[in-house]
């Protein structure tokens, strides 16, 4: 909820300022040809993507950023609710380019709106899912994939950025932050014969479906209300 109501700020602000002429941004087509649209896409995409890898990793190279960011980090395997379960002044921060662009030159932010809706909120998603797909797999050379951000969530911490980059791997490779330890993804696992049917299977693992009955809710509910 924290994540949520900071994420809104910046594009609530940027509204505001759009409806009030106080800033550079746009709706529909405007005045500007298909080749500058094409730039702000890319502008929007590839600027957002270099600016989210610095800051994320400045949240595990500095102090004050590893306090704002360590709760996030709270489980070596995320959920994809995770993408946005950060402190105010983390989500805050990710969100920024939302306002900072349309001030700088003009954007469409019907444009930049459905990058973040996609690119960056729905890849984030998928970046957290705690599931591997077969293509694109870890080995892609160009995009992390969710086996990077699950590698990053198990063993980056503070001043150990492994992998801090969200869509490029370029970022990771510039800084010499990406791992190079032996690869446990899950098609490298399956290969070795690590994660089989027959090892799940003995695996003990624990029975969510309580939280799919409506008593389970309320027992707790009343409980903690007693308590307190």
């Amino acid at each position: 909820m924290k994540g949520m109501y900071s994420a809104t700020i910046c594009p609530a602000i940027t509204l505001y300022l759009a409806q009030n002429g106080l800033s550079q941004a746009y709706c529909g087509w405007g005045e500007y040809s298909w080749g500058y649209l094409i730039f702000q896409f890319l502008f929007i995409w590839i600027g957002t993507d270099f600016y989210e890898f610095y800051y994320h990793r400045w949240g595990h190279t500095s102090k004050f950023g590893w306090n704002q960011h360590k709760n996030h980090h709270l489980f070596f395997n995320p959920s994809p609710f995770a993408v946005i379960a950060d402190e105010y002044v983390d989500q805050f921060v990710r969100a920024a380019p939302l306002l900072i662009f349309p001030i700088l030159l003009p954007i469409n932010i019907d444009l930049m709106f459905f990058e973040f809706a996609i690119l960056f909120y729905g890849y984030g998603t998928y970046l957290h899912w705690g599931f591997e797909l077969d293509y694109p797999d870890a080995h892609h050379p160009i995009i992390n994939t969710a086996f990077q951000h699950y590698l990053h969530h198990a063993i980056s911490i503070m001043n150990k950025p492994y992998h801090t980059g969200f869509f490029f791997r370029i970022w990771d490779r510039l800084f010499d932050s990406e791992y190079h330890g032996e690869c446990f993804c899950s098609k490298c696992c399956r290969e070795k014969g690590l994660r089989s049917r027959e090892i799940w299977d003995k695996l003990d693992k624990p029975n969510y479906s309580p939280l799919l009955k409506p008593s389970f809710w309320l027992e707790a509910f009343t409980s903690k209300s007693s308590s307190s």
